[in-house]
């Protein structure tokens, strides 16, 4: 019987172990085919959860402005307390005490810093019908002969009559703008309660800003956490360059500038100053812009005197020379390589976005962008799509 079994099917006797063998692999195949399913339906589903998140913080971009700037300052706040409890104080205290400074340098700010730059700013808005009369009188016909233009090209004349007939009347300036900041109460309470919240969002969050990380840790896939530490060390090391370290520069910078101009002088020395240690977030820009408006106003001040715009050559170099030996070596190194197109980019597209916020969150946020194409980019380098195709050996005839 065993034997008609055989020729029934068709004489072979390993027949049983191939259809074995024929289910095992399509048994393999419909797992391998149902995992791929699987993990492609989960990309799918990981994608839409990012746009979905994406989508609400659009949405939510209003209320989120304290609660992003509070993590902000809480980010930068969180060496300072660590280290003062490294000092035996505790985490409570600790946080206390930076708070205190940080009120003490905010109002450092409001009773020195600003009054003198709101009078600076009263002056060259006095002075920009004197601006107007050289640009028109000096500047103007000087181009205009260079060119070859008509008489009545340039018009300045209803111009110059708007600056002059509202000087002295910053008052009315101050009435507009406290109506128009007025004429909703819903609104300016929106903004003080937002202004308010800061703070307590700021205290709460560095208070517990160690918990909250473990928390964060602890919530990464365990296959994975290695791999995403790593690239959130570097991505703090990076944000941590720019946002303890330019910003230092940016200060450092502006000091340098305002008490040089003020030393040579110049009358808006402080304004001119603090707008190029501003500009210094984007490389060369501070002394570009510097140097530039210190030279028009030292060309209204003094005239063509010699000595003033020497003055001003002087600290605008030993500005660039402590930025480019020693300040930005030191505070900053070479972590955060950020392309000064893409730094005026980030500011642009975040200040688009999301105002104010966005353009203080912009470079943190490009940082990090820029630390993960980097390692994209590695990735792609080891990719056999990028692989260069295996050399054949010639053939033997």
């Amino acid at each position: 019987m065993h034997r008609a079994l055989n020729l029934h099917l068709g004489g072979d006797s390993t027949y049983p172990f191939r259809l074995q063998r024929s289910y095992s692999l399509r048994i393999i195949l419909e797992q391998g085919v149902l995992n791929m399913t699987i993990t492609h339906t989960n990309r799918w589903l990981w994608l839409a959860a990012f746009l979905l998140l994406g989508w609400l913080i659009y949405q939510l971009s209003p209320i989120l402005s304290p609660f992003l700037v509070g993590i902000l300052l809480a980010y930068l706040g969180d060496p300072l307390v660590d280290r003062l409890e490294r000092w035996k104080l505790s985490r409570t205290w600790g946080v206390i005490v930076v708070f205190a400074l940080f009120i003490l340098l905010c109002l450092l700010l409001l009773l020195v810093l600003v009054p003198m730059l709101g009078k600076q700013l009263m002056h060259l808005y006095q002075l920009a019908p004197q601006g107007l009369d050289w640009l028109q009188l000096t500047a103007l016909p000087w181009v205009q002969m260079q060119f070859g233009l008509d008489e009545n090209f340039w018009r300045f004349d209803q111009l110059k009559s708007a600056f002059s007939e509202n000087l002295g009347s910053t008052k009315d300036v101050v009435a507009v703008i406290l109506s128009q900041a007025t004429a909703s109460s819903i609104a300016l309470l929106a903004w003080l309660a937002n202004l308010l919240l800061v703070p307590v969002v700021c205290f709460y969050l560095l208070r517990d800003w160690d918990l909250i990380m473990a928390k964060l840790r602890s919530l990464l896939p365990r296959r994975r956490e290695e791999t995403v530490m790593a690239l959130m060390r570097e991505c703090h090391e990076v944000i941590g360059a720019f946002l303890r370290g330019q910003l230092l520069v940016m200060l450092a910078l502006a000091v340098v500038y305002s008490v040089g101009l003020m030393l040579v002088g110049v009358e808006l020395g402080l304004l001119i100053g603090v707008l190029a240690g501003l500009a210094s977030i984007v490389p060369y820009m501070g002394f570009v812009v510097g140097i530039a408006a210190a030279i028009i106003a030292v060309l209204f001040q003094f005239g063509l005197e010699p000595y003033p715009l020497l003055g001003v050559a002087a600290v605008f170099t030993v500005g660039q020379m402590l930025e480019g030996m020693l300040l930005t070596p030191l505070l900053v190194g070479d972590r955060i390589g950020l392309h000064p197109v893409a730094v005026i980019f980030a500011v642009l597209a975040g200040g688009q976005l999301f105002g104010f916020t966005g353009v203080l969150l912009a470079l943190p946020v490009a940082a990090v962008i820029m630390v993960l194409l980097r390692h994209v980019h590695d990735l792609y380098k080891l990719s056999d799509l990028y692989a260069e195709p295996p050399v054949e050996p010639p053939s033997q005839t």
